[in-house]
């Protein structure tokens, strides 16, 4: 899909009635939506490579998804106050520099290989996305026609499927070995030799994100070079009264949140299990899947294969964002939402009671149904907020932490069964959707 060529989509109307396009600073914007996912999705393949790079446990290398989630969680108010001061353009070059250090930070992080100095590069880098999400969700629906907002945002978000696609080939191809190493093959090697090995495998994520971190300064640099529009800066500066309490008083906005929340918390528990849920729901078929792969290719490791397996899920989730912005120029938005959670609702009851490959096949369509919740919830939350959509941006950007709160508790269902599991994602399924018919309308406050 291109770039929007109807300016009308991304136009500026100024005071004196002139029409003005910014189709530039909209695909500069845009870059950033792929630059985060990129980002988020390789933390799944730096658990699986400190446990082996650091002699980590399951649970201790997790806490890369914690480290990343609390950079959200507590970056994105001063986000937020950044942009109010400052404008949108300062806050995307504050994130693009955080994220950029960050990435650089991760050199001599595997020089050292100490967990807690990698964990402060990815906490560096997720406070940068945290700035750059605030920023530039809120950007693209203020660029242009009010009434296409929602239509904007989830084709920006759009390129952010194609990045999580890419982030698990990029791990596969680039950071993890060739050769798979289990805790017992390296406890039976002498020392030295796993120690050896355990440096190898530390090293092996500094070129990537040396690479990202050049990549990720030559978009600061764009940006510091275009001039950039300031859609209503003025009209904040003269609003002295914005607070959060104030900004409660919306009851859409209150209700968007706690949406988001569940959103995402339902969106890492399941991305997060998905190898898991389908060696429960269809081992064998997996297994054979993995076997069939191995024959095609038999310097692949099962790691690597894993690894590629969530890349081709993934790719649902980029067909279902494109697909939402096509629906999304003729449906209204909340509808959209509705129809594709109502999807997502349909296919976890499928998968708890029917099993099987039956199964798999519907969690895999979750994820195409999961497409373009985030971005619509975001554009609902906001809509008519005018000099209040900065400070309700943090907010939005601060319940992503509902990734790091329902996992957990999604996790500790597992010991039931996975169909008492699905229950948590399913019961986050059936509020968005609550909130896509009924929650997202505005009401004067």
């Amino acid at each position: 899909m291109a770039l929007p060529t109807d300016s009308s989509e991304v136009q500026i109307i100024s005071a004196s009635g002139e029409k003005t396009n910014y189709l530039v600073p909209f695909a500069l914007v845009t870059s950033l939506f792929f630059l985060w996912g990129l980002a988020n999705s390789l933390n799944g393949t730096l658990v699986k490579q400190f446990q082996t790079a650091l002699d980590l446990h399951r649970w201790q290398a997790n806490i890369v998804e914690t480290a990343f989630y609390l950079g959200y969680f507590l970056m994105a108010l001063p986000a937020g106050y950044v942009m109010r001061k400052l404008g949108y353009k300062w806050g995307i070059l504050v994130g693009l520099l955080m994220y950029a250090g960050g990435a650089f930070l991760f050199y001599p992080a595997a020089e050292v290989r100490v967990y807690g100095f990698f964990l402060f590069a990815l906490f560096m880098i997720a406070s940068g996305i945290a700035f750059l999400e605030t920023a530039a969700n809120l950007y693209v629906t203020v660029l242009g026609d009010p009434q296409k907002g929602e239509w904007r945002l989830n084709f920006s978000q759009s390129f952010n499927g194609i990045s999580t696609i890419l982030g698990p080939i990029i791990g596969g191809l680039f950071i993890f070995s060739k050769k798979e190493y289990t805790k017992d093959m390296l406890n039976a090697m002498p020392s030295a030799e796993a120690e050896a090995v355990r440096i190898s495998q530390a090293h092996s994520v500094q070129v990537p994100y040396l690479i990202i971190g050049g990549v990720v300064l030559f978009v600061a640099f764009l940006f510091a070079m275009t001039k950039m529009p300031e859609v209503g800066l003025k009209e904040e500066k003269s609003s002295k009264n914005i607070t959060i309490r104030g900004l409660l008083r919306h009851k859409h906005l209150v209700l968007g949140i706690i949406a988001q929340f569940c959103n995402v918390g339902a969106q890492v528990s399941l991305w997060g299990n998905f190898v898991d849920l389908k060696l429960d729901f269809a081992r064998n078929q997996h297994l054979a899947i993995v076997e069939w792969l191995y024959r095609l290719n038999d310097t692949m490791t099962p790691t690597q294969i894993a690894s590629f397996h969530a890349s081709f899920a993934l790719v649902l989730f980029m067909l279902g964002r494109f697909v939402g912005t096509w629906f999304m120029a003729r449906i209204k938005a909340n509808l959209v939402l509705a129809y594709y959670t109502i999807g997502a609702v349909l296919m976890v009851l499928t998968a708890m009671f029917t099993g099987g490959i039956v199964a798999v096949i519907a969690i895999s369509l979750i994820y195409f149904c999961q497409s373009i919740m985030f971005p619509t919830i975001f554009a609902l939350s906001c809509k008519d907020l005018g000099a209040e959509s900065k400070l309700a941006s943090s907010l939005i950007i601060m319940s992503i932490v509902g990734g790091a709160i329902i996992p957990p508790i999604t996790a500790s269902l597992f010991k039931i069964g996975p169909q008492a599991a699905l229950c948590v994602p399913l019961v986050c399924f059936v509020y968005v959707v609550y909130f896509a018919l009924k929650g997202s309308k505005v009401e004067n406050a």
